[in-house]
Parts: structure tokens; C-alpha cells; sequence
């Protein structure tokens, strides 16, 4: 017996859970690379910020921004480009929570989609149950006491295939569905601290300004 047995064994309903689990496969795929891209060491990446502020080296600071990857630096690199524009703290604020709620955005694409995957693929396989025992009932109403354990199987097999098909794929999908969720609360707790402080760095630096000004 191979994957193509069960296949045509679990009937026509087989047919929207593999294609769901091939949809589901390739959000799951996209999204590692995605989150893989996040990946930096944001405690001495806003320590190398801190200490341009500091310098008042803001042009260097956006640069280092730029060639930083991940949403936390994005984020720092609107507060910092809206500061060199001599913007208002609100309007310093409202762009890095602007370009926040953007990289949320991104880093939640496809996640949607994925939890429809993780929900209908069991209700797919529970369907495929109630269409395979109808199918062994008909069978046994037909054949009445004439009926055969092939018949019957036929139904019985489709049944339990569908039914642990479902589940297989779902499985599997939840627990990476629930890591991606964890990961954007993760990023997004990390992008409200660097949020935070960026916007006292920029803060201290303004009035260090006025005193050397005054």
C-alpha cells in the first residue's frame, strides 16, 4: 500500500484536502522565510542607535537602519527620518506607528488563510466520513443480505482515511499557525520597546539642543 492507495481509497473528498494541505504548505514555507529575515539582535542594534543619537549622528543612524533587516528597524528608521525632518514629537510618534502597524500587516499576511486550512481540513475529513459511511449504508440497503465485506469496506475505508487525513494535515498546521502568532506578538512587543525608547533618545538629544543653543 503507498500514498496513492489511500488516496483513491479515501474518494473524491481526498481531492480539497490535498489541496488545501499544498495551499496551507506553501503560506507555511513563505512565511519561515519571512520571519527568517526578522532575525537580529535588536538589544545591540539599539545600542548602536542610542549611541548615534547620543553623538547626534541621526543621518548615520538612518543608514544603519537601512541596512539592518526586520520591522524593529523600519520602525526606528521612520521615528529617526520624521526627527531629521524636524517633525513634531506627534508626528515622530504617529509615523512609527504607522510603519508598525504596516510591518504587522506584512508580518500577518497569509496567516488568515492558513487558519481557514487549519479549520476546514478535520471538517473536510468528517465530511469524507459521513460520505463514506452513506456510501457503505447504500451499498448494504442495496445488496440487503447479499451484502459483501468489500462493499462494505469500500465505504469504511473512505471513512477512516478522510478522517485521519484531515487530521494529519491539521495537526501540524495549528501548531505552526500558533508559532507565526506567538512570533508577531513577539516582534510587535519588541517594536513598542524600541518605539519607546527611541522616542526618549530623541527626546534627551532635542533638549541637549536647546541647552547648547540657549
Amino acid at each position: 500500500m503507498n500514498l496513492w492507495w489511500f488516496i483513491i481509497k479515501g474518494g473524491p473528498v481526498m481531492i480539497p484536502i490535498i489541496f488545501g494541505s499544498i495551499i496551507g504548505l506553501a503560506l507555511i514555507i513563505e512565511r519561515i522565510f519571512v520571519f527568517k529575515k526578522t532575525r537580529i539582535d535588536n538589544r545591540l542594534f539599539m545600542q548602536e542607535i542610542e549611541q548615534l543619537v547620543k553623538r547626534g549622528e541621526i543621518q548615520m543612524a538612518i543608514t544603519t537602519c537601512e541596512v539592518e533587516p526586520g520591522p524593529i528597524a523600519d520602525v526606528v528608521k521612520a521615528g529617526l527620518t520624521s526627527y531629521s525632518a524636524s517633525a513634531a514629537e506627534g508626528d515622530i510618534n504617529f509615523a512609527m506607528q504607522s510603519e508598525g502597524n504596516a510591518q504587522i500587516g506584512r508580518l500577518e499576511k497569509g496567516l488568515t488563510g492558513l487558519g481557514i486550512i487549519v479549520t476546514i481540513e478535520p471538517m473536510l475529513g468528517f465530511l469524507g466520513t459521513i460520505v463514506g459511511l452513506i456510501q457503505a449504508f447504500m451499498n448494504w440497503e442495496k445488496m440487503g443480505a447479499n451484502i459483501s465485506i468489500n462493499l462494505l469496506a469500500a465505504g469504511m475505508y473512505a471513512a477512516m482515511i478522510t478522517t485521519a487525513a484531515g487530521l494529519i494535515i491539521a495537526i501540524p498546521y495549528y501548531i505552526a499557525y500558533n508559532w507565526f502568532v506567538k512570533k508577531v506578538q513577539d516582534i510587535a512587543k519588541e517594536m513598542d520597546q524600541a518605539h519607546t525608547k527611541l522616542l526618549q533618545l530623541l527626546g534627551n538629544h532635542k533638549n541637549a539642543k536647546t541647552k547648547i543653543n540657549v
